[in-house]
């Protein structure tokens, strides 16, 4: 709902889904959750700058002083697995002194930050700290700044990461993210680890666990017609495996609440998938792979299908998010934000449902599967 395309929710779109008519409804009557949404939206969209700034100039400084950057690339590849996404020794120097300009390095970030993820994803989690501190009677600002802005340095890093690999956006830039990389998962983890070892041991593992969705997307893009439901489950770990251990961060990694939110935010975030999945088989023009749209086509022999189990998909996941609402302590005091998230997300995915109806691309998205 602060993405980057605001046509999702004009007063048309809204008007076209009943969760989007229940949205109107409650910014109507000024409800307490659609108050607190609007409250944190503005609070994103008023330091979203100076958190660009202190971003870049952090990066610049990391870059300029790394006397080793061969090893940092090397690194990097050896933890996450891929020497697809770092530079050639020989490649480095170039891209380094190019990066070391700082208008450069302020243009990639912003190009980065240009993102659905993470736009949508700051005002939530700074609404997830605030509760939690609410219920516990404890105020730090600044371990609120570098706790959210750390998760959000880690999601921002699955950007380049993915243009790397999907090579369908930026492609001239695409070297210079290659660069980037390592020290942008190295400000995410100096910030997380000002929330003590068990909040850097979690963001750690749920680290390693996105990783290994995505590593397992790539690898069903060689086998579509194979897919297993099993291998799809595993490889959503790439979108819950983030915003879970992020919500569960969010509360100091303590239980009740931190337990509470990994289930919310991992289930919330695996509903957006399939909104995604969506959008996005609309945009190129043939159902993704992987995807639950193509999972399930390939199984009923019928595009339409597929779509459609795909929206009942997202709607299981947000039953799973909503369960979590009921799990919150009676005092928490963000809770109804919470509700009115989840209805943006079941509005989004059906936004994207009904556009799929309207462009009615059943034939070519059926010439395209793969055999």
């Amino acid at each position: 709902m602060s993405g980057k395309d605001q046509s999702v929710v004009s007063k048309e779109s809204l008007m076209s889904t009943k969760p989007g008519k229940q949205i109107m409804k409650q910014g109507l009557f000024k409800s307490k959750g659609y108050k607190l949404f609007t409250q944190y939206k503005e609070e994103t969209e008023n330091e979203f700058p100076n958190f660009a700034d202190r971003f870049a100039r952090d990066l610049l400084h990391e870059i300029k002083s790394d006397l080793s950057p061969n090893i940092t690339q090397q690194a990097f590849g050896n933890e996450v697995g891929s020497t697809e996404i770092i530079l050639q020794s020989s490649e480095i120097n170039a891209i380094k002194t190019k990066l070391e300009n700082p208008d450069i390095i302020k243009d990639r970030v912003l190009r980065i930050l240009n993102s659905n993820f993470v736009k949508m994803t700051f005002p939530v989690f700074n609404a997830l700290f605030d509760g939690s501190s609410n219920y516990t009677g404890t105020n730090d600002p600044q371990l609120r700044q570098d706790i959210v802005e750390g998760h959000i340095l880690a999601i921002d890093l699955s950007e380049p990461m993915d243009r790397i690999v999907d090579k369908d956006e930026d492609l001239e830039y695409l070297d210079d993210y290659k660069l980037m990389n390592p020290y942008i998962l190295k400000l995410a983890r100096n910030k997380i680890s000002k929330g003590g070892d068990q909040v850097l041991k979690e963001f750690e593992v749920g680290f390693k666990d996105a990783r290994i969705g995505q590593y397992l997307d790539e690898k069903l893009k060689s086998k579509p017609t194979m897919i297993t439901e099993e291998e799809m489950t595993l490889s959503y770990k790439k979108y819950r495996a983030v915003m879970g251990t992020a919500g569960r961060n969010m509360a100091l990694a303590e239980r009740p609440l931190g337990e509470i939110f990994y289930l919310g935010m991992a289930r919330a975030a695996e509903g957006v998938g399939c909104g995604n999945e969506i959008e996005d088989s609309i945009k190129n023009g043939f159902v993704k792979i992987p995807s639950w749209p193509l999972y399930y086509t390939l199984l009923s022999n019928d595009v339409k299908t597929g779509f459609e189990l795909t929206l009942e998909k997202s709607n299981l996941y947000l039953q799973d998010a909503r369960l979590a609402l009921k799990l919150l302590p009676k005092e928490f005091s963000h809770t109804e934000f919470l509700e009115f998230l989840f209805l943006t997300v079941e509005h989004y995915n059906q936004y994207w449902y009904n556009q799929l109806q309207k462009a009615n691309k059943w034939s070519e998205f059926e010439s395209k599967l793969p055999k």
